[in-house]
């Protein structure tokens, strides 16, 4: 799934929209510190008021919330595992009762919970429902709705929510006139912070791919490795902030530690063009080649058995490939920062071709050409000839 894909679903997650299916939801109770089901409930969605709705509406749609890589991982099945969670999920994307749906889910908890209690109590919450995308754009005039020609994304949701801790109050009673202490027993479920979820099948130009799954992480760049490798059954993945140190370590061994702004500012633009051109379909990526074509692109002369050579030494794998738009920082930006004892400076990818390091009278100096009068606390800084 590329950004607009997960836009595309995540914008349609609103209530009363007639392209939004929600079919069942299925609430599980886990108690901290335990590996059983406290309490399950399943009902249909619609049956909900619309307060609730809301609710777990806004809920999915934070896990759906954060860019690829970072917060938002696709994930491809392992080929074998036990109790494959690949096998649970179709089933119960294809169950046609209640009660074959609840069961694969429960399946799905059970892994979650396995060996693997959490530090507080937690409540798991699944929906079944389907995405339905017209084939064409809306025509007013037409006498044919354009929504009589669909494409059907049955879809799966699951989000993992922790509770806060019970509220100890000392509280005024008006009735009775005195002041009580008061502890609110009932375990709120925190539904604006998931801690993690997923869903199930991936979409691709309208087009439903079992064998991935999408993994949200609670936080950016902290997936929980254990969760997707023995619960979803998910490949090893790689972080965008992992997979920029790669980008670096291999820039290190290939030219050494040190280059020029201008230089840095080149293999930005190569690589965000890439990104920028790919933008509406797969994520693009990187391999040793097009690291190699991007270096003597930007005036580094290197040799391509250097390169090939450093992948292997860094991620034990000459064929890895690095997320594109995993490297560049945000481009258009202040994202970089340069800093010095006597100031920090925050710059944009684009405009790093306007700074340079220079030696002046036996000092090193930051110079940053600009096109405007700089200012200082609402002063207008006076031009001065350089080495006056």
């Amino acid at each position: 799934m590329n950004k607009k894909d997960i836009a595309g679903i995540r914008r349609q997650l609103k209530v009363d929209n007639d392209l939004l299916k929600v079919s069942d939801i299925f609430n599980v109770y886990i108690m901290k510190e335990t590996t059983e089901v406290y309490h399950h409930q399943s009902q249909p969605f619609e049956m909900l008021d619309r307060d609730q709705q809301e609710l777990f509406i806004n809920n999915f749609k934070k896990v759906l919330t954060g860019h690829l890589s970072e917060k938002l991982f696709e994930l491809k099945f392992m080929r074998d595992a036990d109790n494959h969670s690949q096998l649970i999920l179709h089933k119960g994307l294809l169950s046609s009762q209640v009660e074959d749906w609840k069961e694969q889910m429960l399946h799905m908890t059970e892994k979650m919970i396995k060996d693997h209690p959490y530090e507080r109590d937690v409540v798991i919450t699944f929906i079944r429902a389907e995405y339905l995308k017209p084939m064409k754009r809306r025509n007013e005039e037409a006498e044919v709705s354009e929504r009589d020609a669909v494409y059907s994304h049955p879809f799966i949701l699951c989000s993992i929510n922790k509770t806060q801790e019970f509220k100890k109050e000392w509280v005024f009673d008006y009735i009775e006139k005195e002041f009580k202490y008061n502890i609110e027993v009932d375990p709120v479920i925190d539904l604006d912070t998931p801690m993690a979820g997923f869903l199930f099948p991936c979409f691709t130009n309208h087009a439903a791919d079992v064998n991935h799954i999408l993994y949200a992480a609670g936080k950016a760049n902290e997936p929980d490795h254990r969760f997707i490798e023995e619960v979803l059954n998910g490949e090893e993945t790689m972080t965008a902030k992992e997979d920029k140190a790669v980008f670096e370590e291999v820039i290190k061994d290939v030219i050494g530690d040190q280059l020029t702004p201008s230089t840095l500012a080149t293999v930005y633009r190569e690589i965000n063009h890439v990104v920028e051109e790919n933008e509406e379909e797969e994520a693009p990526k990187l391999d040793y080649k097009n690291v190699e074509r991007v270096l003597n692109q930007s005036g580094e002369k290197v040799d391509i058995e250097k390169v090939k050579a450093a992948f292997q030494r860094i991620t034990d794998d000459e064929t890895y490939e690095l997320n594109a738009s995993s490297i560049v920082p945000k481009y258009k930006s202040k994202s970089i920062k340069i800093n010095t004892k006597i100031a920090n400076i925050s710059i944009s990818p684009q405009d790093l071709q306007y700074v340079r390091q220079v030696n002046y009278k036996g000092k090193r100096c930051i110079m940053i050409e600009v096109e405007e009068d700089a200012e200082i606390e609402g002063f207008k800084m006076l031009p001065e000839a350089f080495g006056e």
